[in-house]
């Protein structure tokens, strides 16, 4: 058996690899999972990367797997901030891509056409569009991606304007609505709902057409007026082209789902080197996730200013009576199967989650759904759960989205694609379809960290510049848009 000890601080160690088979080892503990390298008192620190994971439940021995069952769950650890005092990464030599320049100065990394529902009520026509328009005119105009239906359940039954919930859900849909990634948009409503299509009226938004199905005469005559529509737009659409631009016009959303215990030592870290690389060449990436950063939150705000520094304090607050209203604690999040790869607590899946965001110092704390009004690395306040998280992203105008994964998620999206991270060689060659880079190459000795890094980098400017991701390739994105839902439902 081989490991890994991460920080000299550090009481355990990670195992990498087993003995072979019948070499008289007991229950041997999996790969990816934890070992004391020292014996552990009952009700002392556990510390991984030089921080504190849990206590030990119990007295546990050296050589003795931690996981679980002795190492417990204390959201009172003390932690401390550090000033950060990294080396910035050099410029990077290439420092720009091929993308679509839309007329408020944005950069599209792909040319789709959405048509949006303003309510569920809706959704099945804006779906039919979608399809047909991508049956019957696609090929027509193979210079734009297809059709997008972005539809969702709600819409109605819900307070209306000043709330938060109708508010969260506004910010969602007007951000797709304008995203650079749509060379223009439908919008359909019913008639009657509390989201009115009168919301999504603005006078800087002239790509934009709208219509409601009780004015149109019904479902038949809504879908049939929705594909003239679309043609329209779609002739429209396919006079744009591919242009250089610089890298500033790329807005990396990072998101991690299905971790496991290689994620903070392989894909994360060199998913940040590749964000503070974008970042120094004048680019945004947005970390999010804030019950994933609860228990490493010290390790962002030693990278902020005291009002950045607030708000991000202020949310997580707002997460610990949201988790409490509802009966849960943040060490809920952890799933099934991010503790069968290896991670026991909130506290040692969130010290991985932070490496995402590299060492850059954090430009700005916002809400979600919300774009960023300055370049750098940024924080989203988003759940956890991957396809909202993603959708506050996409909304806030990323236009490619980086997903790292250890047990294997083959999460897609639209408009912006999905780039997806494996951790080891292991689950890269059990899932290449869905793979697009094996981060396992660094844990197997390849190549560096830093060698790693700059490969992302690379591999996120081309598929910027037009490569088709292997989410992409699958088809996936059409089912993930899901706006986090907030307030009554009444």
């Amino acid at each position: 058996m081989t490991t890994l000890r991460l920080h000299p601080n550090d009481n355990i160690e990670v195992v990498l690899t087993l003995d072979p088979a019948g070499s008289g080892a007991a229950k041997p503990v999996p790969v990816g999972h934890k070992i004391a390298i020292c014996d552990i008192a009952a009700g002392a620190l556990i510390t991984k990367f030089g921080q504190s994971i849990g206590v030990a439940g119990s007295d546990i021995r050296a050589g003795d797997h931690v996981h679980v069952h002795n190492c417990i769950f204390r959201d009172d650890l003390s932690r401390h901030r550090e000033h950060s005092n990294a080396t910035p990464l050099p410029l990077p030599s290439r420092r720009h891509f091929k993308g679509f320049k839309r007329a408020n100065g944005t950069v599209g990394t792909r040319n789709f056409i959405a048509i949006l529902s303003t309510v569920n009520c809706s959704a099945t026509v804006c779906t039919a569009i979608a399809k047909q328009a991508n049956l019957t005119l696609a090929d027509r105009y193979p210079e734009i991606d297809g059709f997008v239906a972005i539809v969702h359940e709600q819409g109605c039954g819900m307070s209306g304007a000043g709330t938060e919930g109708y508010e969260t859900l506004k910010r969602t849909l007007s951000g797709y609505q304008n995203h650079p990634n749509f060379a223009a948009s439908l919008i359909i409503g019913l008639g009657c709902e509390v989201n009115q299509i009168s919301a999504y009226h603005q006078d800087n938004a002239p790509k934009t057409h709208y219509m409601t199905i009780q004015s149109a005469g019904g479902t038949h005559a809504a879908i049939q007026a929705g594909l003239a529509i679309c043609e329209t737009l779609a002739a429209n659409a396919a006079q744009l082209q591919r242009q250089t631009v610089d890298v500033s016009g790329l807005v990396l959303g990072m998101q991690c789902g299905g971790s496991d215990g290689f994620s903070a030592i392989s894909a994360n870290p060199a998913l940040g080197i590749a964000s503070d690389l974008l970042v120094a060449a004048g680019g945004t990436s947005i970390l999010s996730e804030t019950p994933e950063i609860f228990g490493a939150e010290h390790l962002l705000l030693s990278r902020m200013d005291a009002a950045n520094a607030h708000a991000l304090e202020t949310r997580l607050v707002w997460w610990r009576n949201y988790a409490a209203m509802n009966g849960a604690s943040l060490d809920n999040n952890p799933s099934p199967g991010n503790k069968a790869g290896g991670l026991t607590t909130i506290l040692e899946k969130s010290l991985g989650a932070v490496a995402k965001g590299g060492q850059a110092p954090v430009a700005e704390v916002i809400e979600y759904a919300q774009k960023p009004s300055r370049a750098g690395l940024i924080y989203m306040d988003t759940p956890g759960y991957d396809p909202v998280s993603a959708t506050g992203q996409i909304a806030g105008g990323a236009n490619l989205i980086a997903f790292t994964t250890g047990r294997g998620s083959c999460f897609g999206s639209k408009p912006a694609p999905t780039v997806k991270l494996s951790t080891t060689t292991a689950l890269y060659n059990a899932m290449t379809d869905d793979m697009d880079i094996n981060c396992g190459t660094v844990l197997d000795g390849q190549v560096s960290m830093r060698e790693l890094g700059a490969e992302i980098y690379e591999t996120l400017l081309n598929v910027a510049s037009g490569e088709k991701s292997k989410s992409e390739l699958n088809g996936l994105g059409d089912l993930e848009f899901a706006p986090w839902r907030l307030g009554a439902v009444l």
